[in-house]
């Protein structure tokens, strides 16, 4: 019987679940979607019950295929930024407020108006920010003070989870330095913020490592979804630090770092302490490996295409699009568009921006907006990347997520970043990163390092090649939003 290691990744979209071997194959693997809810404008929630069936469920599915292979570990991620509030039964008082959540404007200059922005991010490494889990609190008490006056503790989406699978609340560094109160210092709630702010420090759960036990699976759930009872669950890394991990990224190589580029854009650069950008226009967050990252976030990357799609061409496939876009030439003959359809977090923090396409004549086509939508997405990744490169250079990018499939978009954002792209021969994605969490979680293998020698090697180099009009089109890109931010 060969014994494997389950990963589990809680998204925005959906969960995936994957069974892996000890050499690093995947051997079984599901997914189940559940329903984004957005009750009013510029907000995101999920009921965190919908999480927990599909969970179940996937997890089921998986154990179904595993033909008599032995699973001797579980590993969260999952989506991060995200609160769910429980009360003293452990049962969520209300739905989870989702990380692309815009409603905690108050709730930011509130945090900033009692602790200094630049205290703020010397501590924690990033301002108060409109996603963040701490901003959501405040609106709560605020805005809901009766389900606030309810409140035991808030948790992570994926720490919710792992609540839900061992009855034990925790959570870990990568995914906690993303809540807003997180000391970089010390990888521990930073009690004289909250304390500053009139919070319990008691709402928030142990902080213990990536790679610790979290808790045991309980009787029930293992007979629900077929895995043993007690089976170790690892508590894990957010999505960021665990699809990283499982690129093979962490600050023993600080020369790569990652372009993801799926509904939002990431740009994943791996450092050995913690220097945040001092304006906090990029955030700074804990690695899973003990080290830290900085992250550059569009926050409309394929979620831009999608809309043009969604909106102007349901009827073209994207492989189409990006027939057609080649068709135009660099710089869209022209055409800018600006990617803020959802607010912009790197390097603006600006929820209130909004997209813009501009420049258009009769002369334009389709293929010169298609290309201008790309190029874009390209101009904005760029302006992260030259905040992130004064802190932590990286000469090359692992490129991920469905544009990454895209040989004409990979070519534009090699040459708009001027990196060299590599896209993995396979792209597994954070659940996989949580199941080589997993494997050094039980000493299989001694540390990350060790674990990381199994992933395969990456292939398919994107050269960056020098082209004067993308300069050109960066310098107009620039001047777009400076434009559009004095009229608004």
């Amino acid at each position: 019987m060969t014994d494997i290691v389950v990963g589990l990744d809680l998204g925005t979209e959906g969960v995936r679940a994957i069974a892996v071997n000890l050499q690093g194959q995947i051997i079984a693997q599901s997914t189940r979607s559940y329903p984004l809810l957005t009750p009013q404008p510029g907000w995101t929630e999920q009921n965190s019950s919908d999480w927990i069936e599909a969970s179940l469920d996937a997890l089921f599915d998986v154990t179904q295929q595993l033909n008599g292979h032995r699973p001797i570990a579980l590993g969260l991620s999952g989506q991060m930024h995200g609160m769910v509030p429980l009360d003293v039964e452990g049962k969520a008082i209300r739905p989870a407020i989702l990380w692309n959540d815009q409603r905690t404007g108050k709730a930011v200059a509130e945090i900033e108006a009692t602790i200094p922005r630049q205290e703020l991010i010397q501590r924690t490494g990033n301002p108060a920010i409109t996603g963040f889990q701490l901003p959501k609190l405040l609106w709560l008490r605020t805005e809901e003070p009766q389900a606030y006056t309810r409140l035991w503790q808030i948790l992570l989406p994926k720490d919710y989870l792992g609540y839900v699978l061992t009855g034990e609340a925790v959570t870990e560094p990568s995914d906690a330095s993303g809540v807003g109160c997180l000391n970089l210092g010390n990888r521990q709630w930073d009690t004289d913020i909250l304390h500053a702010l009139n919070i319990k420090p008691a709402l928030f759960p142990p902080v213990i490592e990536s790679t610790a036990i979290a808790g045991r699976l309980k009787s029930e759930i293992a007979a629900r979804v077929g895995l043993p009872v007690g089976l170790p669950v690892i508590v894990g890394g957010g999505d960021n630090a665990a699809a990283a991990i499982g690129l093979g990224i962490s600050s023993s190589n600080l020369s790569r770092g990652s372009l993801s580029i799926g509904t939002s854009g990431v740009i994943f650069a791996p450092c050995d302490r913690p220097i945040p950008d001092p304006e906090g226009r990029v955030h700074l967050f804990c690695h899973v490996d003990g080290g830290y990252h900085l992250l550059g976030v569009t926050l409309a990357a394929g979620g831009s295409l999608r809309w043009y799609r969604d909106s102007f061409a349901p009827h073209i496939s994207y492989t189409e699009l990006m027939d057609m876009a080649e068709r135009s030439q660099p710089g869209a003959r022209g055409v800018l568009f600006l990617p803020h359809l959802a607010g912009e977090r790197s390097p603006h923090l600006d929820p209130d921006t909004r997209g813009a396409l501009v420049n258009l004549s009769l002369a334009h086509t389709q293929a010169d907006i298609i290309r201008a939508v790309l190029e874009g997405v390209a101009f904005s990744l760029r302006e992260a990347l030259e905040v992130i490169s004064a802190i932590a250079p990286v000469d090359q990018l692992l490129a991920t997520g469905g544009g990454a499939r895209s040989h004409i978009w990979l070519q534009i954002l090699a040459d708009v970043l001027q990196t060299k792209l590599i896209a993995p021969k396979a792209e597994e994605g954070a659940a996989y990163g949580a199941a080589i969490l997993a494997m050094v979680g039980i000493s299989v293998y001694p540390n990350l390092a060790a674990a990381l020698k199994i992933l395969p090697q990456a292939s398919n180099v994107v050269q960056p090649r020098a082209n004067p009009l993308y300069e050109a089109g960066f310098k107009r890109y620039k001047l777009l939003y400076d434009t559009l931010k004095a009229v608004r």
